[in-house]
């Protein structure tokens, strides 16, 4: 009895320091990496953004969808510098993200958050826009074309998850969204675990390809790591395979200028099944495969991703011959996840 009592205090002192450590590492990640935007208020809760007006840009506007762990810095700190003068941007923290409020339960899906981007972009007086889709966001994007065709001006997909695959997710993301673990483990493990985590599996997302640098400073990913960010993202994640069977029967139905570049090293999204699925849905769909490249276009072929969105925008580029300069510049790259 005596040591059932001492294994339960050990217990509650143990949990204590977790929730204390997991409090404080939480403050800190936000005092290092605070809100980059403005705030748009929308229908119980607001979507933060940054917004960006150009004057006599020569592209339409542009809408950039993060992935999966992910927040608006991402795509902000590839694309902000290549584009900024040249067309309106709007990067957006998805329902949940970054510093954006979950809003209600039709959230956790795609097409409630492509309802969300198209509310900020009714806020922002955006009438129609490219939307540029990384990863997760790729389903997203794909709703968005679906719902709501007349804000569509084009689509550009990089590494997109958008088919159903073989399997599953990983074991935590369900402990993680589950209404009867969710708060104790995002409370009192996730944050203290994935702080040892971070910089090794953003190095698996980019692998083979080097990392930049001042990725992880510029984009904060360790903002997944606070607790309803986590379980908030690990209810997407969880959600997703179950809705993307169903969704991706729509995808012919889209009608928008398309895109595709993937890279045939991607070890985090399927490229046979997720860009040659929007290659076969979505007629004369375009599909840029980049030999020896990861999950990460956006970085690593970021001058290709930008002649895509001027191609969607009715401009004239060979991609063709800058897919070949972007494999002749990664064809050596071997970096180790």
């Amino acid at each position: 009895m005596r040591l059932m009592l001492h294994l339960l205090v050990l217990l509650v002192v143990v949990a204590a320091l977790l929730f204390g450590y997991t409090r404080w590492q939480t403050g800190r990640i936000e005092a290092l990496y605070p809100p980059v935007g403005s705030f748009v208020e929308l229908d119980g809760y607001r979507m933060h953004v940054v917004h960006e007006a150009a004057e006599g840009g020569d592209l339409p506007p542009i809408v950039f969808l993060h992935g999966a762990s992910g927040n608006l810095r991402d795509q902000l700190t590839a694309f902000r510098q290549p584009l900024m003068g040249r067309a309106e941007l709007l990067f957006v923290d998805r329902p949940g993200h970054g510093y954006s409020e979950r809003g209600g339960p039709e959230n956790a899906y795609p097409d409630g958050q492509a309802r969300a981007v198209a509310a900020v972009m009714d806020k922002l007086g955006i009438e129609r826009a490219i939307i540029s889709a990384h990863s997760f966001g790729a389903a997203i994007a794909a709703s968005f074309a679906l719902q709501f065709p007349e804000k569509t001006a084009g689509l550009l997909f990089l590494a997109p998850a958008t088919h159903a695959w073989p399997g599953g997710v990983a074991w935590y993301y369900g402990v993680a969204r589950s209404s009867f673990t969710g708060a104790a483990f995002t409370s009192l493990v996730s944050l203290p675990v994935g702080m040892g985590r971070v910089a090794s599996g953003t190095r698996c997302v980019f692998a083979p390809n080097p990392m930049p640098a001042d990725y992880a400073e510029e984009t904060a990913p360790a903002l997944v790591l606070r607790p309803s960010a986590f379980r908030y993202n690990a209810t997407d994640v969880a959600n997703l395979n179950a809705y993307v069977k169903g969704a991706s029967r729509q995808y012919p139905d889209i009608d928008a200028p398309t895109i595709i570049i993937t890279g045939t090293r991607d070890d985090v999204v399927a490229p046979e099944i997720h860009s040659r699925g929007l290659e076969r849905d979505i007629a004369d769909a375009k599909l840029i495969r980049i030999a020896n490249m990861g999950h990460k276009p956006d970085y690593v072929a970021n001058d290709l991703a930008v002649a895509a969105i001027e191609v969607l925008a009715g401009m004239e580029r060979d991609l063709d011959g800058l897919a070949d300069a972007v494999e002749a510049r990664v064809a050596d790259d071997d970096e180790k996840c």
